[in-house]
């Protein structure tokens, strides 16, 4: 290339211009769990940066300033859960909120020592620097916040499942070696009789349900120990604590079935199929039918996904909500969900790829459900066997929840209904794909490849 020409095609690209301020009326909060600096435009006030309380009422005075200074947005970072009380304050009083992720914040240079947080973000943030995090609508948020405390209400839950079984094997009754679950039928009827103070073997054997694989002997066999009365003792509290966290979460299930019955019903093409995947057994059910509720919202069977149950489905609409327009493109979704790498890259060489680390639980939900594509019949089953084979089971499970999460972001975005093209299909489409590939390499050295039957052709014509 000529220098003349070179000069030329420089002149042509647009020129950078120098940082210019975007939001003229902004300001930066810096969250604490007992006091929170405000800054505002130095022009705004005498005195730009002021401390307040987390008292609501001390609160409420921030907004009350930052309205009288002419505020109509603010940068703050998440710092654990204390910055949900003032940003339903702002969002109340119609002032936009930048909840900002730290490290982002703090990966811009040129920060000074000399200034407080709350004035480098608001300096950030008056220069466009700062880029908002996702923020469910307030109904939304409710639905969210109700499913994680379910959550905790299960694991409470499972804890007590746990001390039950010490107990038992502190008084050497092998229960849990001879029935599948200790708290299906015939294990919670033997416990509870236990309680109320029966020790014979064969009385407590009769509570065996007939489907049970283990016959009655080796269920008395198992029943036989020393009943103590401090492990007797701890046995009743692990089940009354038991039946207690049971209760509650019954009680937060209808409290979030409320929660469904608000949002708007989308309008749907057809109506709800009946599921073709086998009925869960799972103790951990909605005490409501979730699967027409989600539907209902959704306007798409998202279980109709392969992996996708009615718990998944349910996570994820709880924590990204319906509205698939916060982004841009499937892969910035998949991006904010933490399934694609993300390439370090020096001098044009990728030095490291990695997705990182997230306990978001819609991406914890969606790689469980990756995880139960072992077995399945399907084109994602097909796709995780393949990517395991290639990559190992981690890779394979990330994988298989970007694909997912793929297709959920269309059946939102767009209102289609998943088609499963089989494993077969796949089989055919990644052979196609191999052979194409093997013959541009072949043509590539020039070589050709053809198929037997055209081989047997030449070889006739020839002769």
């Amino acid at each position: 290339m000529s220098k003349r020409k070179r000069i030329k095609e420089l002149s042509a690209l647009p020129k950078l211009e120098a940082l210019k301020q975007i939001n003229f009326h902004a300001a930066g909060i810096d969250i604490g769990s007992a006091e929170i600096w405000v800054c505002v435009p130095e022009d705004r006030d005498p005195q730009p940066v002021r401390r307040f309380e987390t008292f609501t009422a001390d609160l409420q005075a921030a907004v009350k300033w930052l309205k009288h200074c002419d505020v109509d947005t603010v940068a703050m970072e998440s710092t654990s859960i204390y910055w949900i009380p003032i940003h339903q304050m702002l969002e109340a009083h119609d002032i936009e909120v930048y909840l900002v992720n730290a490290q982002e914040a703090k990966n811009v240079p040129g920060r000074k020592t000399d200034i407080l947080d709350c004035q480098w973000l608001q300096q950030l943030h008056t220069y466009g620097l700062l880029r908002a995090s996702f923020i469910p609508a307030p109904e939304l948020r409710k639905l969210r916040d109700l499913s994680d405390h379910r959550d905790n209400l299960i694991r409470h839950r499972a804890t007590q499942i746990q001390y039950m079984q010490k107990a038992l094997h502190l008084m050497n009754l092998q229960l849990d070696n001879v029935i599948t679950d200790i708290t299906g039928k015939t294990g919670m009827a033997i416990i509870r009789d236990i309680v109320r103070g029966q020790r014979d073997p064969k009385q407590l054997a009769q509570h065996r349900d007939p489907k049970c694989k283990n016959p009655p002997t080796v269920i008395e066999k198992s029943l036989e120990g020393n009943y103590d009365d401090e492990h007797l003792f701890q046995l009743q509290q692990s089940l009354e604590l038991y039946d207690v966290f049971s209760q509650k979460i019954v009680a937060s299930e209808k409290q979030i079935e409320q929660r469904y019955q608000r949002f708007q019903t989308k309008p749907a093409d057809h109506e709800l199929l009946p599921s073709r995947k086998k009925d869960s057994r799972t103790k951990n059910k909605m005490c409501f039918d979730l699967r027409t509720e989600l539907f209902r919202i959704c306007g798409v069977d998202l279980t109709a996904i392969d992996g996708v149950n009615t718990s998944v489905a349910h996570t994820v609409v709880a924590h990204i909500g319906l509205d698939m327009s916060n982004w841009k493109t499937e892969k910035h979704f998949t991006s904010w969900l933490r399934l694609c790498p993300k390439n370090e890259k020096s001098a044009g060489k990728v030095l490291r790829r990695s997705t990182g680390k997230t306990h978001n639980p819609a991406t914890l939900a969606l790689k469980q459900a990756a995880q139960s594509l072992h077995r399945s019949q399907s084109y994602l089953g097909a796709y995780f066997r393949k990517m395991k084979a290639q990559h190992g089971p981690a890779k394979a499970t990330t994988a298989a929840a970007h694909k997912i999460a793929r297709l959920l972001y269309k059946m939102l975005k767009e209102q289609t209904e998943f088609v499963d093209l089989g494993d077969d299909y796949y089989i055919q489409k990644h052979k196609e794909r191999a052979l194409k590939n093997l013959s541009t390499r072949a043509n590539a050295l020039g070589f050709y490849l053809i198929t037997p039957e055209d081989y047997q052709r030449l070889i006739k014509s020839v002769s």
